[in-house]
């Protein structure tokens, strides 16, 4: 079992949202430093704001973190997109060069600053991606990967700033990394042994709850392609 070690951020950020590219679609993709302490409530950082909240924002989507070293890999990977390829250009409000799917669990709590995130979902990939970075395939080649990142509940409210150590402080019995948890969910077939045990990971977001019984139900788990393609106008 990987335990990741403590390590500070090296970024908080926060944004609002702006509209995205020629068609005017909003999107709070974009997400700027601030430094000094930020304070974290039940929905997330101080002055930070979601375009749609259908999908993003709320208690179980109130932070979202992002592994600083995927960045290097997509340069390579999309270097058409690489000058803005850069940390915090997915939306990510924190980031730490330690910390990334396969070290972090699905239910881990983090102590930061005076605050305790807690660890409850990946974050699912969109075609705002390629068409923020104008790079088609590149939500895609995230899925595929499960270099997505993770959202965070925030169990115990505080503020956080750059700096702060990220210390895990408590792993749950059962926890799986965010890697084994996209690897299972997406694997062909439905291996309903497997998908139970995930449903019952403590700790786990509740939309997840309900995707995976759908998965067991017979629905596809990649049966939303619309979230991933979406014609660049």
């Amino acid at each position: 079992m990987s335990t990741p070690t403590p390590a500070p951020l090296i970024c908080v950020q926060i944004g609002t949202p702006r509209p995205l590219g020629c068609e005017g679609q909003m999107s709070a993709i974009w997400k700027f430093p601030v430094f000094g302490k930020v304070e974290v409530g039940r929905e997330g950082l101080a002055g930070d704001a979601q375009a749609d909240r259908r999908v993003h924002g709320g208690p179980e989507k109130a932070v979202h973190q992002y592994a600083f070293h995927h960045y290097e890999a997509w340069r390579k990977r999309f270097p058409q997109a690489a000058p803005q390829l850069l940390r915090g250009s997915f939306g990510e409000n924190l980031s730490t060069d330690e910390h990334d799917e396969t070290n972090v669990f699905i239910g881990d709590c983090f102590a930061i600053g005076t605050a305790v995130l807690q660890v409850c979902q990946p974050r699912r990939p969109c075609w705002k991606l390629d068409h923020r970075f104008v790079a088609p395939g590149l939500a895609s080649a995230m899925q595929e990967t499960g270099w997505s990142g993770w959202y965070f509940r925030v169990v115990e409210p505080g503020t956080i700033e750059v700096g702060n150590a990220m210390t895990l402080v408590e792993r749950l019995p059962g926890a799986i990394s965010l890697a084994d948890f996209w690897r299972l969910f997406h694997a062909p077939g439905v291996d309903a042994d497997a998908l139970s045990s995930l449903r019952g990971l403590p700790g786990l977001a509740s939309n997840w709850v309900k995707k995976i019984t759908d998965r067991l139900s017979g629905a596809a788990a990649n049966d939303d392609l619309g979230r991933l393609h979406r014609a660049t106008p």
